[in-house]
């Protein structure tokens, strides 16, 4: 039987702690060859859209899943949302397909933890500032999530608008960090330890110019796509630049891509991968003045790590509708 998931049902059972648990492990999986993410493959859509498709396999869970994200910018226009996914989940060892879930509450959850994990190995001990480009609800679960890997005195916030920064310290109030509304991008990384950028920006709104020793930087808000991007050259050059996964940046990362079309970067500066600093293949951070900088693509192990959890919450709560796809 197929198990379909509702984006209300999939709110209801996802737990931050367990998520970057489970999205941590599947990163050293990744590292240690007891997981596989291969190379997104993307296609063409209306209007400058792209349906991407983002596979992967769980060695310990005996699933493999493919999220069909569909990235369509005219969406906003017509009062939809620019992005929307669906994953699949099929068993390895049966060929069932196991699940069919919205991706939307998984995709920001997974994201944020995978932010939150890199924070964890690559920020300085005693970061206790969190800068946040950007206020809407990925800014929340940044918050949430980083707030379990370091102990965050004070947010320093920008938006575009104020009232998204004022929703925004409603959302985060019962964990009772104070909040300060940055005049511009600069103040943010000005006063911070910690600077995460989360806009759909496609050009670089956080420049490497402004960054400080010793910071930590994820960036992102951008959509995957190799001529979109948030930070400029000059930020990937002076930092020690992380990937979720090689392969997916050297596709889809616009940071990358444009960094190294510029001259700024080599895709030799693109070789560190998440998972390698978690299994301790490769050190993260080297020593406390240097910048490190987590370029998030996404992946699909993300998505099926987090698909995985949800699951078994879902057959244990007997939540969710079951299909016969064979029927």
């Amino acid at each position: 039987m197929t198990l379909v998931l509702r984006h209300s049902h999939v709110a209801a059972l996802l737990d931050r702690v367990a998520v970057l648990d489970a999205v941590e492990q599947a990163h050293s999986d990744l590292s240690t060859w007891a997981a596989q993410n291969p190379r997104p493959i993307s296609m063409g859509a209306p209007e400058d859209g792209a349906v991407i498709g983002m596979a992967a396999e769980l060695r310990s869970a005996d699933l493999v899943a493919v999220k069909v994200l569909s990235d369509l910018p005219g969406n906003p226009a017509h009062g939809r949302p620019r992005q929307r996914s669906t994953i699949v989940v099929t068993s390895t060892v049966t060929g069932e397909c196991v699940a069919l879930i919205d991706g939307r509450a998984i995709t920001a959850m997974r994201t944020a933890a995978t932010s939150a994990i890199a924070t964890k190995y690559l920020a300085r001990a005693d970061a206790s500032i969190l800068g946040l480009v950007g206020a809407g609800n990925l800014a929340v679960e940044h918050t949430r999530a980083i707030a379990l890997v370091r102990p965050i005195d004070r947010i320093v916030v920008w938006s575009r608008s104020s009232s998204t920064v004022e929703a925004f310290g409603e959302k985060i109030a019962d964990l009772k960090i104070p909040v300060m509304h940055a005049e511009s991008v600069d103040h943010v990384v000005a006063q911070s330890d910690i600077v995460c950028t989360l806009t759909p920006s496609v050009s670089p709104i956080l420049l490497g110019e402004s960054l400080r020793p010793g910071m930590h930087v994820n960036a992102v808000g951008a959509a995957p796509r190799p001529d979109e991007r948030e930070v400029d050259g000059t930020a990937m050059a002076r930092s020690r630049v992380v990937v979720d996964s090689r392969a997916t940046a050297l596709a889809k990362s616009g940071d990358a891509l444009l960094a190294i079309a510029e001259g700024a970067i080599t895709e030799a500066d693109i070789a560190i991968e998440l998972g390698d600093v978690i299994s301790g293949r490769t050190p993260g951070r080297r020593d406390a003045d240097e910048i490190t900088l987590f370029d998030s693509t996404g992946i699909g192990l993300q998505d099926l790590a987090t698909a995985a959890l949800v699951i078994g919450r879902a057959r244990a709560a007997g939540i969710g509708t079951d299909i016969d796809m064979s029927a």
